[in-house]
């Protein structure tokens, strides 16, 4: 055929997964052996273990990995790196941008690190508010810096599909430490993730 698709997921749980989907199927009224769903269940199960592989990533050890010595004290800005979770509450999307910024204090990271600690913290069931704290909370308590910045715009499907129905609405959280607790430096961060300088 030319074609192989190679994916890793853990068998036992695939299995068991897709009995409860198989079920679930059911009970909306639909036939889970119809041409179209007979492989759903499994698909489902293996999208939801990808969804929520944060849950067997250390955000800490991807910073561990990647921390140089350098004499660099400015901001450090990462912004629009896209996050893609899941509302705890509905189990439906929530995604939008991660805006990160740390003010060194002899230790720097690799940029690449940063949307990976997002990631590893937003493939999880979450709620926004508590991931942005966990991801600021990680890159002080890791890196040390003089403080860390962190800001999230998301749209959430629980209330773009269901409840409410607002398709335009997109929340936004916040959270500071250190240096970025001072107006004039959170300020100067917020005017850098507004700028468009790209």
């Amino acid at each position: 055929m030319g074609y192989k698709k190679t994916e890793q997921y853990d068998d036992e749980k695939t299995e068991k997964m897709s009995g409860f989907y198989h079920e679930i199927l059911k009970d909306l009224g639909e036939d889970p052996n119809r041409e179209g769903l007979q492989k759903t269940p499994e698909r489902i199960s293996k999208a939801m273990q990808f969804l929520t592989h944060g849950y067997d990533i250390d955000p800490k050890k991807i910073i561990e990995s990647a921390l140089f010595n350098e004499d660099y004290s400015q901001m450090v800005l990462v912004k629009d790196i896209e996050v893609y979770s899941m509302c705890e509450h509905h189990m439906l999307p929530f995604f939008g941008k991660a805006h990160i910024a740390y003010i060194p204090k002899g230790k720097i990271v690799g940029l690449s690190k940063l949307p990976r600690v997002v990631d590893a913290f937003a493939r999880r069931l979450q709620v926004q508010e508590r991931l942005t704290n966990e991801i600021r909370d990680c890159i002080q308590e890791t890196l040390e810096p003089h403080g860390v910045a962190v800001v999230i715009e998301a749209s959430h499907m629980c209330m773009q599909m269901r409840g409410v129905q607002k398709q335009n609405s997109v929340t936004t959280t916040s959270a500071f430490t250190g240096e970025f607790l001072k107006e004039t430096t959170r300020q100067e961060f917020i005017k850098l993730v507004s700028s468009k300088l790209h």
